[in-house]
Formats: structure tokens, C-alpha cells, sequence
């Protein structure tokens, strides 16, 4: 047999097996598993917030506008925005709910600790958080108005 027979052979038999995995146990699964255990000490898991909570935002406005989680507030370090603004309205939101948690686009987003640091060393809250897996864990918990 010629190499590209063999070839031809392997591909087909590798097409088939995968076929029938994925007929047999479905797509693959694709959801963030977040481990208290083996989060940083800053981080914590969406089934771990207990309300009432203030959910601050660390994504650009636009896609704040677009799909922010309902009721947070942004916070950016776009320099577009006026940093002062941000301060004074979580100061104030903060009056009625001293407990923080920062979200930016994903769980390699570092926006939202940088944006947690900030709250911080501003001692505007009892206990800041960031969201681990960030946007995409509220949108897969269905969380984010058209999500599922």
C-alpha cells in the first residue's frame, strides 16, 4: 500500500472514532469550573457571592452598555473615562453595600484586580472581590440578560 492510501486510511478510521464520540458523549463540555480550593486570595466563585453584593464592571463602557450584568456599575481603566466619576458613584453605592465584586471580560482579564486594587487603596469597602472567570461565568450561569 502507498503511503498516501495509508494516510488516507488513518484519517478516516481517526474521522470515524471521533464522530462516534462525539455522536455517543456530545460537544465537548466548555464551562468554567472554578475550584475554591486553587482560587487566589482576592478571587472568589460565582456560587460563592452572597448578596447583597455591589457588581462593578471593568470592561468598556460599550460592552457594558451592551451586556453588562443588570443593576453594576462600570469601572475601567479605559483613559477615556473620567476616573473620578467612577469613584464618586461607587462611594455612594457603596453607603448601602459595603461588599464589592469586580468583573471584567474573562478569568485572564486582569482589569478587574486592577480596578479591585483601586477600591482597595481607596478603603471604600469592607471586602472586594474579583469574579473568577469574570463576564463569561455570569453569562454561562445565565446571569446576563439573553444569555442562556
Amino acid at each position: 500500500m502507498n503511503s498516501f492510501l495509508q494516510l488516507t486510511a488513518v484519517v478516516g478510521i481517526s474521522a470515524l472514532g471521533a464522530g462516534g464520540t462525539y455522536l455517543i458523549k456530545g460537544p465537548p463540555v466548555r464551562t468554567l469550573v472554578c475550584d475554591p480550593a486553587r482560587l487566589k486570595p482576592d478571587e472568589v466563585c460565582l456560587s460563592q457571592v452572597t448578596e447583597p453584593v455591589l457588581w462593578i464592571d471593568a470592561r468598556l463602557r460599550r460592552e457594558w452598555e451592551m451586556d453588562g450584568l443588570p443593576g453594576s456599575l462600570l469601572w475601567n481603566t479605559d483613559p477615556k473615562e473620567d476616573l473620578a466619576i467612577f469613584e464618586a458613584t461607587v462611594a455612594e453605592r457603596l453607603l448601602e453595600t459595603p461588599r464589592v465584586v469586580v468583573y471584567c471580560g474573562d478569568e485572564s482579564c486582569g482589569i478587574s484586580r486592577q480596578v479591585a486594587d483601586r477600591i482597595r487603596a481607596l478603603g471604600l469597602a469592607e471586602e472586594v472581590k474579583v469574579l473568577h472567570g469574570g463576564w463569561r461565568t455570569l453569562s454561562e450561569a445565565g446571569r446576563i440578560k439573553g444569555s442562556n
